[in-house]
């Protein structure tokens, strides 16, 4: 027989949507338990980028100074080389937030930091190594989740599950919730190359005539990705590892002398781009959040931090009700109804911007043959002519659609579980 334990709200996946909302419900006095399936948090070439949106609500709960003491690299502006010529296209200085840049700092530091910080609470607790295999329903409601462990298997019986376990999610398939796909004609190959003496230290991108490539100033490496159509892969292995070498020297000379440290096709990494969202994200006991409500292009580098809007999100609504024992399982569920009516739009808003980007201009560049002169559009040359107008990119990425602030309470007390960092 599976061991068992009971909680007032279980939460399948700790990545930022599922650690944030830990974080959020245990500091409102919530009893809740993390699963991931993991024994740490070391994924490579996950979205390191945290944006304005983020960084305001780390000041909002009182921990922007102790988290941007984590090792992280800050990016004001963001500039773009289209065939040769550098344009400046966003600044983060014109915005109105407590941060005016990205930071950008590597996922798995940023989960460890919201860690740290959800285990001063009593009533926190992460599972690691503990894989979502199903979920215990009765004729109501979801009940729970059936979970795979080192120590065998555990069914963990809550009064609400949240699904925040990625665009694979196993919770909203286990719940057969319905979900519309958006297309996604793009693949991205993300890699590291490391940095010389001399290198600009800026965030960026590049475009040519058939290539795309995104560059991260990551202090000792560069984070880099390269966008191709969908399904390209097989064609560039067929062409070999030093033919692609040869493309990322075309396209970034400065790293003509270093391509040679991408040694075989697994220094390279594939991300298969998927964009699509669930037509409803709850059920009875059941609310999916991040990916797992709506999987997200790469386009911006929002998708991190769309998740933790929806856990602020989730927390601002929930959180008073969870806390309260009187407030039965059923009873929570208007509530996951509000949850969604709250995200959908900015979701939509989104989403629809990012397939825009997909269709109407990574397309035609990544399909553009490599002989032909690719033209600076005419809104890159207005943005990098006037100043003021590179806000409403920096607006559109650093904040986005309809930002959340935390209102959720802070009622549990803080236990002297570690020293602070």
């Amino acid at each position: 027989m599976p061991d068992q334990i009971h909680t007032r709200c279980c939460i399948a996946g700790g990545g930022p949507a599922g650690m944030m909302l830990g974080l959020l419900l245990a500091r409102a006095g919530v009893d809740v338990i993390v699963l991931e399936k993991h024994g740490d948090f070391l994924r490579d070439f996950r979205g390191d980028t945290v944006h304005p949106s983020t960084l305001q609500i780390m000041h909002e709960l009182g921990l922007l100074t102790s988290f941007l003491q984590r090792p992280h690299d800050e990016a004001r502006e963001l500039s773009i080389n289209i065939g040769g010529r550098v344009l400046k296209v966003a600044d983060f200085s014109r915005l109105s937030t407590q941060c005016k840049f990205i930071a950008l700092m590597p996922q798995w530091d940023f989960l460890d930091f919201l860690r740290d910080e959800a285990v001063r609470y009593a009533n926190f607790r992460l599972i690691q190594n503990a894989r979502v295999d199903s979920l215990l329903e009765d004729s109501e409601r979801v009940t729970g989740v059936q979970v795979t462990t080192n120590d065998g298997p555990l069914q963990v019986h809550a009064d609400l599950v949240i699904g925040a376990d990625g665009r694979h999610s196993t919770v909203r398939e286990a719940a057969q919730l319905q979900v519309r796909n958006l297309g996604a004609p793009i693949d991205v190959l993300w890699l590291r190359l490391p940095t010389a003496e001399g290198d600009p230290t800026s965030t960026g991108a590049r475009l040519d005539a058939g290539q795309f490539f995104v560059m991260l100033h990551r202090g000792t490496y560069w984070q880099c990705a390269y966008v191709i159509a969908k399904g390209g892969i097989e064609e560039i292995h067929a062409r070999g590892l030093p033919a692609f070498q040869a493309e990322l020297s075309r396209i970034a000379p400065m790293f003509a002398d270093r391509v040679a440290s991408l040694q075989s096709w697994d220094d390279i990494k594939l991300l298969s781009v998927s964009v699509d969202r669930l037509e409803q994200w709850w059920k009875p006991g059941l609310l999916c959040i991040g990916d797992a409500a709506h999987a997200m292009s790469p386009v911006g580098g929002i998708g991190i931090n769309l998740a933790i809007q929806d856990a602020v999100a989730t927390a601002n609504i929930l959180a008073l009700s969870l806390a309260n024992p009187e407030v039965t399982p059923l009873a929570l569920t208007p509530f996951l109804d509000k949850v969604q009516t709250r995200r959908l739009f900015p979701t939509r808003v989104t989403q629809a911007a990012q397939v825009a980007i997909q269709n109407r201009i990574l397309v035609p560049v990544v399909s553009r043959a490599q002989d032909k002169p690719l033209s600076v559009p005419w809104p890159m040359r207005l943005l990098n002519l006037i100043p003021l107008l590179r806000g409403i990119p920096a607006y559109a990425v650093g904040i986005g659609v309809r930002p959340e602030h935390v209102y959720s309470p802070a009622t549990a007390k803080q236990q002297d579980i570690r020293a602070p960092d």
